[in-house]
Parts: structure tokens; C-alpha cells; sequence
């Protein structure tokens, strides 16, 4: 490699004679300023103030008299919310933080000793110093030193890299140039050395660029959807006219519901792009209705962005895809995998795995394995595509280079264009492509193309196999930032789950319509909502006012679509004869697949009231500390109800209250002191088991210190458990609960300026410890943990996720595994101690973000960042998370079911006498399903008839399905998540971690009807 300086040097001297920096040379001048020369910082950059201030640069460029009749170019790469460019006084061109460079024509032919005067106007982001990164102008002709420099520089990375033994040849000939002819004849003595040079460049011809126009629009971000349509349909228009001009110009897009807009508002736009697709120059890619982040989102929500998106492919432009494109999203779970190819897709890629903060992924292509074996092959995209990819010759060939090292091959993928603010490929870019297709002699070869034929063209055979999640080593703060879209988001979830469910007993009953319309509304709304920078919570506030109106319309629908199946469910039960005068017959619903016993809670009228089941036993009650009433409500049965008789007494009965000592909760299972100092919890002790599980106090509220990370609303401070902050200090302690059913110990704790308020909640015969909290959050760059610190012991905690569950380590072996030091969860997370056959679970129900050491678990609850969202995370909330100590492994102690509970409470409602015929009886399991280790996950109306019930094995074990209802329903064949036939021998057979889909019908009659 001892040629290398020399022919870099000499590059570079060529480079020189076309190419003029001007960062040097300009003059700036702020508001109220002089204008001042200005000089750049050490990285080469021009910056001022953050905050939206103005800046202005001017200069003036003289053209030399031997580069008369070049084109001329302005060169500039600007990091500013707005960007204007003046020439001689005149506004030439516009952009943004994402639409962030040109490459200006000045003129086709410049004459010498003209003079262009140059002005642009900069104003600085509100979160982030502004910057004039790069300019220069360049003087371009048909085979320019400047060009040639290039190619040499290209020619020049290629020998390094796969043949260096021919760099003396190189550098050999590039000293024979004659650097004293005049231009004309300097340019024929440059084409004659590159000529000489041909031999060398013989393997680089061998490199092929497959090219494809992108324009990564974020739906929302630093801007909201309302401003994402016309973005959108800029973007869609100004492709649309480039293609006139350069017809071998293909172009990508994703996200159904904005091709949905576009066909809403502007049919002639839509029109084009359909038929666009079918001359092959335009490919929809994605499947799915957004971009969504995939680790806070559970199956059936992955499943239903699929479903409506892959349909809405098919119907308006007659194919689904075959690619998931997910370049942006924060890290992608276990089993999505399976989830992708049930839909029909056989491609992920992604290049956000090139932000990792400690390794480098080890992968460009290889096979995605998902828990159940199935695979997709996945890509890595090039590492820019988010932001603006340039059709720069030099980053391109640089990328083919480097996906030849990782991959082995010379075939690689470049998506120019602009984005995440939308763009897409611009003029300039195509301008230069062509140049370098028809005149470059050191360049691989450049193609336009579709990403499905380009995947198609790349070997499948022995791919390196993944058989873990893709980890993303970066924006870990997603997990917690803006808890209100993250219980919003599980709210909407469950409730669309019971809605769809008891919406489609109801109508197989025959006693209404399913409202499948309906149904799918709500569901995109909360798939819209499910946005990468929408429910990590990492968008401005206008963001959020948008979303919430979406969250309230799902949730309305929801709601109702629930409200009236139950009360058509109700209607159709046979009372029992009244035990008690004046008893009212009370409904206890259970939307989940096994039977369960539970404390629940029911407002009563006016007086004093006890409660019955079926046979007239009278049942235990007790008044709550809210003046409600409860019972304990047992053998409610799987995806039924159970009615029990809610009846005045005839004389006041005066609740028990026992002070317990030293704040205790004890239920017979666990034994819970908390601390009455600090609110702290002092002990769980297991009393049938015998065994404390805390070496220290737990839930403690520990707070950080977590600034300085650029990317605010995404990134934890790496270092933050180095600056702790003070503990709570309590404020108030009180038992308000002490059985016969529920016992119950509020804490008030403050944080500087933010009360916290936790009950401590113990029910009758639950080993689930419930910490109800409420709490007025007003602290800034802060993060708060509630930490559990045990006797146990264990290398790796388990972590629920879509369908699935993944191990992560404690104690960390290596660089990937120390990255996991933050990590996402859906309802679990476990710690297994196998020595002593015990666990510890950690439960949430809109709470993501843990942490794990080998003796702790810890949830972290909030975090307090300022941009984009100055006020993110400020006031009040509520939300509940539980601990859960067990014998033996989360298997066998069925944490999943636990999880679920949590977030699916049983639901109660009063039975309305209606007069009719009444078939159901007092109490129905509607259906089972017959293995334990099923879950199930929808029970909805097919999306061309029948109807379709789909679960998952859950613990790692292969079930039979023994599938039993009441509804005249039978399984009709086995089918993927799109709803389509395919072909299995044993259809009640679920392989170990599979998600099983199964059409339904009821023989007797026609869903229609």
C-alpha cells in the first residue's frame, strides 16, 4: 500500500483544477451583525446559534479564464430548518433539514472573468445548532479533470481493497502525467492514461449497482400527517414528471394508507402511479398500512398491518408484495419472521441496524430465522437511506465495495433519492447518473430496477442464519418516552380484541350484524397511530394532538362495537329463578381462553348490597376504599361469562377493618411488609414455598440524571446510573384494605417537584402483588426505574414479545450482549433461578422498558426529555405494573396467562330483562381450545366470509388443537394471516412457538344471513 499516498495526492491535484472549496470564503452576517469573514470549525463546518436563528453567507465566484464554456455548479450541503439560495440577487432554490443539499447549475457555459454573486439565508433548527457543512463549486465538461479524478479514485478503492498487487501500475502511470499542456490538450492526455489503464479495471466492470428511486417519507415526525399528504403528493407528482424525462427512472414506495389518501383526494395522481405499476416503473413495497415500530405492538397488531395492508396492495394494484420495508423502525422482534411469511412476504431489509452504538451487525445478507423455524431473507439496505442518498459515484461504488467484502458479492443496491421529509430523486441526481452511465470508463455498472427483482437476482443457498431478534444498539428511550401513546396503544389493542370477539358471538347467535366496517375503521386508526415516531413517542406535540383524535375514534368504535355485542350476548340468557326479592342478575364476561378467578369490582346503587351465585350461596364482599363493591368471582369460564345475583340486604352490614401491623399484605400466599419510612417494600415472602425473595428493599423509585444525547426522545444516557439522583421521601402511609378479599396499603412518595402516589394491592388467592400508580410528573432529562433487587440468581431473564419470548443475558459475554443494557417487554419479563426452582416476573400493562442484573429486575417508568416534544411525558398519569413470585420456570407457572389478566380484566354488566326467546343458559364457555399452551389471539369475521380464529403456542411445546364451542362452528381448513388456504396435513397440529390461523363455519348457516 506504499503507492497509496502518491495516488491520492495525484487525485486529488486533479480534483483541484475543477473543483474550488469555498467554505473559506465566505462571508457571514447574523441579525443586527456586520457582515464579517467567516472561519470553520475544526470539522470543516460554519455554524451559529441554535433556536431558528438567521444566517446569511454570501461570496462572489469569479470564473477563470481555462475554464471557459465548463458548466458551472454551486456544491452545498446545508443542516438548517430552511434553506434559501440567492444568484445575483434572485431566489434559485429552496429546502430544508431533509431536503439538506444541491448541486446547483449556475450556468451551461461559463465565460471567463464573470462574476456570480451568491447569497444564501440560513435559519438554524429549534433544537440544534445550524450548519453550512460543505460547498465548493465545480466546473463540469464532457471528460473533465474532475471527472476523471473520480473514476480514478474509484479505480483506486477497488485495487485496494481486492487487488492491491496492481497498485504500482497505477501509481506508474498516473506519474506520467504532463501536468504543463494546455487545458484542450490536458483532457486527451488524461482519456490516453485512462485508456492505458483499462486492463486494471477489468474486475471492476464486474460490479454491477442496481438503482432504484426512493423518497423515505416519515408519516409523522417533525411535522404531522395533515402535512405528510401534500408532501406525498409533491413527492408522487414531481416523480411522476421525472419519469417523462428519464424513462429508465424506477421508484419504490410504502405505506398503504397514504396511497389511500392520494386515491381519496387526487384520483388523476392515483391513476398514474397504477398504471406506472403496471409498466414495472413503480413498486409498492412494505405490506404494511405504516412503517410501524414493531417491539411495542403485539401479534395481532403486526398481524393487522399486514392484513390491511397486503389487502389494499391486492385490490387497487392487483399483487401483494413480497418485501417487509422496514428502514427506520427501532429494532425488530423474534418472530416476526413467521408473521412476514404467513403474509405472503419472502424479503425483509432494513438499514437501521447500521446505528448500532457498540458492534457492527455481522450480516448484510442472510437468513431471518423466526422461533418456530420459518425464515425470510433479509438485506441490509444501504446505510443513509432514511436521509437523502445522493447519486454521488464515490459513496456509491464505496457501498458496493463494502457489501462485496460482508457479502461476497458484486451486486449491490442503491436507492437515490431524498427523504424522510419526502423528495425523492431530484433532477441533479439523475443528471449525474446519466453522465456516469454513458461517459465513465471506472465505474461499476449502474441499472435501474425493482427492489423485488433485485432481491431476486441474490443467492438464497447457504445464507448465514439469525435465529435471535435484531437487537437495535441505539434509541432505547422508545420503550418509555410518551407513556400516554403506549397505554393508549395497549388499551386499543385489548379492547379491539373483546370488540371483534363478542361482535362475532353475537352475530353467529343471529341476533346482530357483524360490523366488520366498523372494525376495520378503528383498527387502522390504531395501526396509524403505531407509527416509528408516533408511539415511541419521538414527534413534535402537534404530532400528538393528531394521534390522540385517532386514539379517541378507535376507542369510541371499540367501545360500542363492545357495549352492544355484550348487551346482545345478555339478552339472550335464560334467568335462573330469583334466589333473593329484588336480586339483579349480574354478568361476569371473560374474553381469554381458559377459565379464571378473580376479585372484581362493581359500582352499586344506593344502599347495601350482597352478591350470589347461580345456586343462592351467598358470597363474601367487601367495600373497597373506592365505595365499591367486590367478590370474589370464580370459575368464569374461557371466552364466557358467568351470572351471579347481586341483591339488597335487608339490614346495613358495616365493614370489618383490622389495622395490621407494621403495614402488612397477606392473603395466605405472600406475605408483603412496607417499609413506614420509605414506602419501600421490606419483604415478599412466599408462605407456601417458605422463601423470602428480597436482599434489599424493592420498588424502590430510583431517578437519573439522563441528558446530553442528541437524539433526546430516543436515547438513554448510556452513562445515567453514574448520576443518580435523591430518593423519594414519603409523604403519607395508610392501610385502606385489610381482607376478607382484597388488602391494600397506599404510599405518597415525592420526587423533587413530582408526587408519586402507589397502592400496594393483594387479592384473595393471588400471588400477583398489583402496584397501582398514580403520578403528577414534572421533572426534566429524568429517568425513573422501579427496581427489585432478590435472592435469586440467574445468566438470563426471559422477556415476552410478539408471540413470543426471548432470552437475554445478566451477565454479559460479550460487546453485543453488554448493548442489551436496556430492552423492550409486552406484559413479562422473567427471572428464573433453576438452582433453587424459583422465578421472579415482572408484569406491566403499558410499561416496556427493563433492565436485568443476575439478583434484580427493573422497569423503568418514566423518562422526561425535551425534544421534539418540549412538555413530553409532563403531568399526570396512571398506569399499573405487578409483581408475580413462583415456583418453578414462567411455563409452568403460566406468566403469559398472568400477563394477560393484567391487561384483560374480567368485564361486568347488568342483565336488562328483554322479552324474546332466550337460548343461552347462565353461564357458557362459547369456545375452547382445548391445549394449555394456546393462546388466542383473534375470533373475528373473515375478510371474504366465514370467520377466522387464530392463537399461538405460547411455551414452546407442541399443542392439538381440540377445538370446542357452543356456536355451531367448525373448522373448515387452515389458513395464513391473509386469510388465504393453505395446504397442512394436520391442521389441528401447532408446532412449537407457531401462530395457527383456521377458518370457521357454521354448517347450519350462511354468515351473511
Amino acid at each position: 500500500m506504499e503507492h497509496v499516498p502518491f495516488i491520492e495526492a495525484t487525485v486529488a491535484q486533479l480534483r483541484q483544477l475543477t473543483h474550488f472549496p469555498l467554505q473559506e470564503r465566505w462571508y457571514g452576517c447574523s441579525q443586527g451583525s456586520n457582515w464579517q469573514m467567516t472561519t470553520p470549525n475544526p470539522q470543516g463546518y460554519l455554524t451559529w446559534s441554535s433556536g431558528g436563528k438567521v444566517q446569511w453567507f454570501s461570496q462572489t465566484l469569479t470564473t477563470p479564464t481555462e475554464l471557459q464554456g465548463y458548466s458551472m455548479r454551486l456544491q452545498l450541503t446545508w443542516w438548517a430548518q430552511s434553506a434559501q439560495v440567492y444568484l445575483d440577487g434572485k431566489l434559485v432554490r429552496e429546502g430544508d433539514l431533509f431536503d439538506s443539499s444541491t448541486r446547483l447549475l449556475l450556468t451551461e457555459s461559463a465565460i471567463a472573468g464573470e462574476s456570480r454573486a451568491i447569497a444564501l439565508r440560513l435559519v438554524s433548527p429549534g433544537h440544534d445548532i445550524g450548519a453550512l457543512m460543505q460547498s465548493q463549486c465545480i466546473y463540469e465538461k464532457d471528460q473533465d479533470p474532475g471527472f476523471v479524478a473520480d473514476q480514478l479514485a474509484i479505480l483506486s478503492q477497488y485495487l485496494q481493497k481486492f487487488a492491491p498487487q496492481d497498485l504500482p501500475i497505477l501509481a506508474n502511470h498516473l506519474e506520467r502525467i504532463n501536468w504543463s499542456l494546455s487545458p484542450e490538450d490536458f483532457e486527451a492526455h488524461l482519456q490516453q492514461i485512462c485508456t492505458d489503464l483499462l486492463p486494471l479495471g477489468t474486475g471492476l466492470k464486474e460490479h454491477q449497482i442496481s438503482l432504484l428511486g426512493h423518497a423515505h417519507l416519515d408519516l409523522a415526525w417533525l411535522w404531522t400527517i395533515t402535512e405528510t399528504w401534500q408532501v406525498a403528493k409533491n413527492t408522487f407528482a414531481s416523480v411522476l414528471s421525472l419519469q417523462q424525462r428519464f424513462s429508465e427512472l424506477t421508484f419504490a414506495h410504502s405505506t398503504p394508507v397514504i396511497y389511500e389518501w392520494i386515491e381519496q383526494h387526487h384520483p388523476d395522481l392515483f391513476a398514474a402511479i397504477q398504471q406506472k405499476i403496471q409498466q414495472g416503473k413503480w413498486e409498492v413495497v412494505g405490506g404494511m398500512w405504516v412503517e410501524p415500530e414493531v417491539n411495542l405492538i403485539g401479534g395481532e397488531s403486526l398481524v393487522r398491518q399486514l392484513l390491511y395492508g397486503q389487502r389494499y396492495c391486492q385490490e387497487k394494484f392487483g399483487r401483494i408484495t413480497q418485501i417487509a420495508w422496514l428502514p427506520d423502525s427501532f429494532g425488530f422482534p423474534r418472530q416476526l419472521p413467521q408473521i412476514l411469511q404467513q403474509a405472503g412476504i419472502n424479503y425483509f431489509v432494513t438499514g437501521k441496524l447500521h446505528w448500532n452504538d457498540t458492534t457492527k451487525f455481522p450480516y448484510g445478507l442472510f437468513n431471518w430465522s423466526a422461533l418456530d423455524g420459518s425464515s425470510v431473507v433479509a438485506s441490509m439496505l444501504p446505510q443513509n437511506l432514511a436521509g437523502v442518498m445522493d447519486t454521488n459515484p464515490l459513496s456509491m461504488t464505496n457501498h458496493a465495495f463494502a457489501w462485496r467484502e460482508q457479502t461476497g458479492l458484486t451486486h449491490a443496491f442503491w436507492l437515490p433519492g431524498v427523504g424522510d421529509h419526502g423528495g425523492g430523486p431530484t433532477q441533479e441526481m439523475l443528471e449525474v447518473l446519466q453522465r456516469w452511465s454513458q461517459s465513465a470508463v471506472f465505474c461499476p455498472r449502474l441499472q435501474f430496477t425493482t427492489a423485488l427483482d433485485y432481491l431476486q437476482q441474490l443467492p438464497q443457498d447457504n445464507l448465514p442464519v439469525w435465529d435471535d431478534e435484531l437487537y437495535l444498539e441505539f434509541h432505547r428511550g422508545c420503550y418509555t418516552t410518551k407513556g400516554d401513546q403506549k397505554k393508549l396503544n395497549r388499551y386499543a389493542e385489548g379492547l379491539l380484541y373483546e370488540a371483534e370477539m363478542f361482535g362475532a358471538i353475537a352475530s353467529v347467535l343471529g341476533e346482530s350484524q357483524y360490523p366488520a366496517k366498523q372494525i376495520t375503521s378503528a383498527w387502522q386508526e390504531v395501526l396509524c397511530n403505531q407509527f416509528h415516531d408516533i408511539l415511541p413517542g419521538t414527534s413534535i406535540p402537534e404530532v400528538f394532538v393528531e394521534a390522540q383524535q385517532r386514539w379517541t375514534s378507535a376507542i369510541a368504535l371499540g367501545e360500542k362495537i363492545l357495549k352492544d355485542s355484550l348487551d346482545t350476548i345478555i339478552a339472550q340468557i335464560n334467568l335462573p329463578p330469583v334466589p333473593y326479592p329484588g336480586a339483579q342478575p349480574l354478568v361476569i364476561f371473560n374474553s381469554l381462553n381458559w377459565c379464571r378467578e378473580e376479585v372484581v369490582s362493581i359500582s352499586t346503587p344506593p344502599g347495601d348490597w350482597g352478591i350470589c351465585d347461580l345456586e343462592g350461596r351467598i358470597l363474601v364482599t367487601q367495600r373497597s376504599c373506592e365505595l365499591e363493591l367486590l367478590f370474589f368471582a370464580s370459575n368464569v369460564p374461557s371466552v364466557g361469562y358467568r351470572l351471579f345475583w347481586l341483591y339488597p340486604l335487608e339490614s346495613e352490614v358495616k365493614p370489618v377493618f383490622r389495622e395490621p401491623p407494621d403495614y402488612i399484605l397477606d392473603n395466605g400466599l405472600l406475605r408483603v411488609v412496607i417499609c413506614p419510612k420509605t414506602g419501600d417494600i421490606l419483604s415478599i415472602f412466599d408462605l407456601k414455598s417458605q422463601l423470602e425473595l428480597l436482599k434489599a428493599p424493592a420498588n424502590q423509585l430510583q431517578s437519573f440524571q439522563d441528558q446530553g444525547q442528541y437524539w433526546d426522545a430516543w436515547n438513554i444516557d448510556p452513562n445515567y446510573q453514574a448520576h443518580s439522583l435523591e430518593l423519594t421521601q414519603l409523604q403519607e402511609i395508610q392501610s385502606l384494605e385489610t381482607g376478607p378479599l382484597r388488602w391494600r396499603v397506599r404510599v405518597v412518595r415525592q420526587m423533587r417537584k413530582s408526587l408519586w402516589e402507589q397502592d400496594y394491592l393483594l387479592n384473595l388467592n393471588s400471588p400477583v402483588l398489583r402496584i397501582l400508580t398514580r403520578v403528577d410528573w414534572q421533572e426534566t432529562h429524568t429517568l425513573v426505574k422501579a427496581a427489585f433487587p432478590l435472592v435469586l440468581e440467574s445468566d438470563r431473564v426471559s422477556y415476552e414479545t410478539a408471540c413470543g419470548v426471548v432470552n437475554r443475558p445478566t451477565q454479559p459475554q460479550n460487546l453485543a450482549e453488554a448493548a442489551k443494557w436496556e430492552v423492550s417487554a409486552l406484559d413479562w419479563a422473567c427471572l428464573v433461578d433453576s438452582r433453587q426452582n424459583y422465578s421472579f416476573s415482572l408484569l406491566s400493562d403499558c410499561k416496556h422498558g427493563y433492565d436485568s442484573q443476575p439478583s434484580q429486575l427493573r422497569l423503568t417508568l418514566l423518562r422526561s426529555p425535551t425534544w421534539p416534544d418540549p412538555q413530553a411525558d409532563r403531568g399526570k398519569q396512571e398506569f399499573t405494573y405487578a409483581i408475580y413470585p413462583h415456583p418453578g420456570t414462567w411455563q409452568q407457572a403460566e406468566v403469559t396467562r398472568r400477563g394477560a389478566e393484567l391487561n384483560l380484566p374480567l368485564k361486568i354488566d347488568y342483565l336488562h330483562p328483554v322479552q324474546g326467546k332466550k337460548r343461552l343458559p347462565p353461564t357458557t364457555s362459547f369456545l375452547q381450545l382445548g391445549a394449555e399452551n394456546l393462546r388466542l389471539m383473534a375470533l373475528k369475521g373473515g375478510e371474504t366470509g366465514d370467520w377466522i380464529l387464530r392463537c399461538y403456542e405460547y411455551q414452546g411445546e407442541t399443542a392439538e388443537l381440540n377445538f370446542q364451542n357452543n356456536l355451531g362452528l367448525v373448522i373448515i381448513k387452515r389458513v395464513n394471516v391473509l386469510e388465504e388456504t393453505i395446504k397442512i396435513e394436520a391442521i389441528a397440529s401447532i408446532q412449537p412457538w407457531q401462530i395457527a390461523t383456521f377458518s370457521l363455519r357454521d354448517p347450519q348457516r350462511d354468515r351473511s344471513n
